[in-house]
C-alpha cells in the first residue's frame, strides 16, 4: 500500500506540459482565427449561453484542438467560441474541466496558459456554486472577493513542480487575487442594469467533488469564513495569477447547502442547471455589459 502512495504522488507532481504543448496549442489557434482576444470568458455549469452573444464568432470544438481536453460534464458544450462584446474581442470557453472528471490538474489549468499566449489580459471566471451564507437566496450572484483552495491545503496545486519562469514567477503573490478595480466596474454594471438586489461579495472555496459535501464540512466550511463552495474556478484562478493576468470571478448560488440533521433536502445537479437556466439571460447580461467597459 505504502508502494502504491508513493507512486501516485510522485506522478502527480512529476507530470506536467512542456512550454512548448501551450505554443503548439496557441499556434494552432491563432492560424484559425483572425480575432486576437484580450478578454477570456470561462462559462461554469449551465452558463455556456454566455457564448451565444458574441457576435462574429468562429467557434471550435475542444476536441479538434490539440492537447485540449474534454468536457464530460452535462451543462458543459466542449467548444471554445471566439468573437466579440462591443467590439472588444473575447474567447469563451464553453464548458471547463474539473479535477473529479478524473483530469490531471495540468489537464484542468491547460486553457489559461493558451489564453495568455493568445493575447489575453484579463480572464473572466464564472461557476455554479452552493451557497453557505445564510443571508444568500438561490439566484444571488455573488462576486468573488477572495477563495479558499482547500485541495491546494492538501498539495493539489497547479504550480506544484517545476516552475516555468517564462510564464511566471516560483512564487505568485494570491492576496491580490481578484481585481478590485474590474469589481467596482462589475458593480457599477450591476447597478446600471437594476440587478443590486441579487448582488452579494464573498468567499469562494473550492472542494475536490465530486460528490455534494456533507453538513459537517459546510459548517466547517462557514466557520473558515467561506461564502459560497463549488468544485471549480480557482486552479484557473491561480494560474491566470501566474501568468499575470488580471482575474473577475463570480458564483451564481444555485442552491442552498444542506446545514442541518433535521433538513430533507438534498443538493443535486439537476437543480444547479434549472437555476442556472433561470439566472442565466441576467448574468448574461452583466458579463458582456462588463467586457463593453473593459479598456
Amino acid at each position: 500500500m505504502e508502494y502504491c502512495i508513493n507512486t501516485h504522488i510522485s506522478f502527480s507532481l512529476h507530470f506536467s506540459y512542456a512550454f512548448e504543448d501551450y505554443k503548439e496549442t496557441a499556434d494552432w489557434l491563432l492560424a484559425q482565427i483572425e480575432l486576437r482576444p484580450k478578454v477570456a470568458v470561462i462559462c461554469g455549469s449551465g452558463l455556456g449561453a454566455l457564448a451565444e452573444l458574441l457576435q462574429n464568432q468562429t467557434a471550435i470544438p475542444y476536441k479538434d484542438i490539440p492537447h485540449f481536453p474534454q468536457s464530460t460534464v452535462r451543462g458543459h458544450a466542449g467548444r471554445l467560441v471566439f468573437g466579440e462584446f462591443d467590439g472588444k474581442p473575447c474567447v469563451c470557453m464553453q464548458g471547463r474541466f474539473h479535477f473529479y472528471e478524473g483530469y490531471h490538474i495540468s489537464k484542468v489549468t491547460f486553457p489559461v496558459r493558451v489564453f495568455h499566449l493568445l493575447g489575453v489580459q484579463t480572464l473572466i471566471v464564472t461557476n455554479a456554486a452552493g451557497g453557505l451564507n445564510q443571508d444568500y437566496k438561490v439566484g444571488d450572484i455573488m462576486f468573488i472577493k477572495d477563495h479558499l483552495n482547500i485541495p491546494g491545503m492538501a498539495g493539489l496545486n497547479p504550480l506544484v513542480g517545476l516552475n516555468e519562469e517564462r510564464f511566471g514567477v516560483r512564487f505568485p503573490c494570491m492576496s491580490d487575487a481578484y481585481d478590485k478595480d474590474i469589481c467596482s466596474i462589475a458593480m457599477e454594471t450591476a447597478k446600471e442594469l437594476g440587478y443590486a438586489p441579487f448582488i452579494q461579495q464573498g468567499v469562494y472555496t473550492m472542494v475536490a467533488g465530486p460528490s455534494y459535501e456533507t453538513i459537517a464540512e459546510c459548517n466547517m466550511l462557514r466557520m473558515l469564513g467561506a461564502d459560497a463552495v463549488g468544485m471549480s474556478t480557482v486552479p484557473e484562478v491561480i494560474l491566470a495569477r501566474h501568468c499575470g493576468l488580471r482575474v473577475f470571478g463570480l458564483s451564481l448560488i444555485t442552491n442552498k447547502v444542506v446545514k442541518d440533521y433535521d433538513s430533507h433536502e438534498k443538493a443535486n445537479h439537476e437543480e444547479v442547471l434549472r437555476t442556472s437556466k433561470h439566472r442565466a439571460e441576467d448574468l448574461q447580461n452583466l458579463v458582456s455589459c462588463l467586457v463593453a467597459k473593459l479598456g
